[in-house]
């Protein structure tokens, strides 16, 4: 299926273990994580797109992952929750955007991945209003973000012309929960100052 052209349009959003603002962006992925290791979900919502004639709107999945130190140095822990919904030849399409092997953005990222804990079917609830953001995955990922405001409070603060594999401006968030469960990986963050991102994104084969 790696030779099939695609593209997917939507809305992304990420918690991860690092305190806000995340070192990762700034570093090239170099800098060592807020504690040590990164623990991070990133969930994709699908709202235009298809994966040569399979249609993949109103779908969505996530990408759990877990690095024992800075990004760069690799050997990271990485599962896919896919949307339950979906059917099996949009599983396997989802698969194979998520992996990177059908290229795009996440292709890049592939090198690091020292290991792959497969792919499960869950559902996937994917909230938006305003500057929040939440995701819910039952018994793997439960994340709140809430944008940082700018000189505008109901705008906030971007990163712009970031090196990031889901879109290269993020808003900057942090978030009141972040629980994540699966391909064991274990984090739970209550305390409000971890990292958090949204943003639209658009992704294609080539």
């Amino acid at each position: 299926m790696a030779n099939v052209q695609w593209r997917i349009s939507g809305e992304y959003c990420e918690a991860c273990s690092c305190d806000s603002v995340c070192p990762c962006p700034t570093s090239g992925l170099a800098a060592r994580p807020s504690k040590g290791h990164c623990d991070a979900g990133l969930v994709f919502r699908v709202d235009h797109g298809q994966y040569g004639s399979t249609k993949l709107e109103g779908l969505s999945f996530a990408v759990l992952l877990h690095t024992p130190g800075p990004m760069i140095q690799g050997n990271w822990t990485v599962g896919l929750i896919l949307d339950e919904r979906a059917s099996k030849e949009q599983r396997e399409a989802l698969t194979t955007i998520a992996s990177g092997q059908g290229g795009g953005p996440m292709a890049a990222l592939a090198p690091l991945i020292g290991r792959f804990g497969g792919a499960e079917a869950k559902p996937i609830k994917f909230e938006m209003s305003g500057m929040r953001r939440s995701v819910s995955i039952p018994g793997a990922l439960d994340i709140a973000i809430e944008g940082i405001a700018g000189a505008k409070q109901d705008e906030p603060i971007f990163f712009d012309n970031v090196g990031h594999p889901a879109a290269s401006r993020l808003a900057l968030a942090k978030a009141s929960r972040s629980h994540m469960h699966g391909f064991g990986i274990d984090w739970d963050d209550t305390a409000g100052r971890n990292n958090g991102h949204f943003a639209p994104f658009a992704w294609s084969s080539s």
